[in-house]
């Protein structure tokens, strides 16, 4: 088992899920689009992804907010609505008869070229809209075992030229970062931003515990992560001081505790940066009890949109 904080458990009944492309399902090895897609040939897209608990998607308007956004932000214009897109995601969840512990992830490309090429002007579709549900549990052992971060030579790159919030397809540089973080015995990368500050993880958001308190970045700098944004509202409900702000290497290795969050794994304990153990090296007080108000704040959600 690859240990991160994607790692999940092995689930057979994903050989066989039905996958959702511009209005037809499809068998998982039938599913296929067009070479010509911009997705493929430039990485033009956008994406998003959700979880299904208890038959409800947790946290369902912020997400969608990130993707409208997104694609906004890209000038593509999407020819549905918000209620036709969720239909269609339930769509596949009912095809494959799912109701908890699901991975949900939508991408929406700008759609077919008429020959490989950047230019917008060239695409000769509507955008291309795939749909990927699956059963997918976190792994219990990574969550316990935490995991070893490598700080990365490849940075966060400045809003002016592609805005880390950007849930794109274009993801090369945190694939970079990646390789780099594997091929140095880790098992994720941490990532600085353009100033040397602490930025995020490759493909999660990073957080640090000193003497009580939680940092996290600015967020200039790092994914407009919806886990993130809800570990901070769960922070000022319950009292516990949180600082987005500026922080260096130097403040990660005298962390008491650190984690990383994302939608698939929620918090994952962080023990190790560039080889140093972080606090006791373990899955600390404050990550557990941030770790069960977030669960807390799952279930709150669920019981208010159950149908």
């Amino acid at each position: 088992m690859i240990p991160g904080t994607h790692n999940a458990l092995a689930d057979p009944r994903n050989d066989n899920v039905k996958i959702f492309i511009n209005g037809e399902l499809f068998a998982r090895d039938e599913a296929k689009i067009s070479v010509f897609d911009s997705g493929y040939l430039v990485g033009d897209g956008v994406w998003e992804a959700f979880r299904l608990h208890e038959g409800v998607l947790v946290f369902l308007d912020l997400h969608l907010d990130r993707l409208w956004q997104g694609a906004a932000s890209i000038g593509m214009a999407l020819p549905f609505t918000r209620d036709e897109l969720i239909e269609n995601i339930w769509q596949t969840i009912r095809a494959n008869a799912m109701q908890d512990h699901v991975h949900v992830r939508v991408m929406i490309t700008r759609g077919i070229k008429k020959t490989p090429s950047q230019d917008p002007r060239l695409t000769i579709s509507g955008p291309n809209v795939v749909i990927i549900a699956e059963h997918k549990i976190a792994s219990p052992e990574t969550k316990e075992k935490g995991i070893s971060l490598f700080t990365s030579t490849i940075r966060r790159g400045s809003p002016d030229y592609l805005d880390p919030r950007l849930n794109c397809h274009s993801k090369l540089h945190e694939v970079q970062a990646l390789v780099q973080a594997l091929e140095a015995g880790a098992d994720e990368a941490l990532m600085l931003d353009i100033h040397g500050f602490v930025a995020t993880c490759n493909a999660t958001n990073f957080f640090m515990v000193k003497n009580g308190e939680v940092w996290t970045s600015t967020g200039q700098y790092c994914m407009n992560g919806i886990t993130r944004g809800n570990v901070i509202l769960v922070c000022e409900r319950h009292g516990i001081p949180c600082k987005q702000k500026n922080f260096s290497l130097y403040d990660v290795y005298g962390a008491d505790e650190a984690f990383a969050t994302g939608t698939f794994g929620g918090l994952t304990p962080v023990i190790k940066v560039d080889g140093r153990t972080i606090g006791d090296g373990h899955f600390g007080p404050m990550t557990r009890k941030l770790d069960r108000l977030y669960q807390d704040l799952i279930k709150e959600e669920t019981d208010k949109n159950r149908k």
